[in-house]
């Protein structure tokens, strides 16, 4: 997936979640196993790993819980250097998820 800029701040999409919503929509009955996250830029550098942000973290994990296969997740760094989670749990340790909303 690829960004979706919008002037409509926050109508936008992160890549992460156009990826997964993606392949959710193309390839319903196929699990995701691993979601690479680079980034690069032609205005600023970028010297570290991108991490993503609270919201793709969420769709990552629900979309982890309904496979019940864990989502290994890559970050690439721009000197190459990768981290590797290998569960969306473990870059949101404490994950909303709808067990939660059962307990209501």
């Amino acid at each position: 997936g690829n960004n979706q800029e919008n002037v409509a701040y926050p109508s936008g999409l992160c890549a992460e979640r156009v990826a997964l919503y993606y392949a959710g929509a193309k390839y319903p009955d196929v699990s995701v196993k691993t979601i690479a996250i680079s980034a690069k830029s032609k205005t600023y550098d970028i010297t570290d790993v991108v991490s993503p942000c609270g919201a793709c973290r969420q769709v990552m994990a629900e979309y982890q819980q309904k496979q019940k296969q864990n989502i290994r997740v890559l970050l690439h760094s721009p000197n190459n250097n990768v981290l590797i989670a290998n569960s969306v749990e473990d870059l949101l340790p404490f994950m909303f998820n709808s067990e939660q909303l059962r307990k209501f």
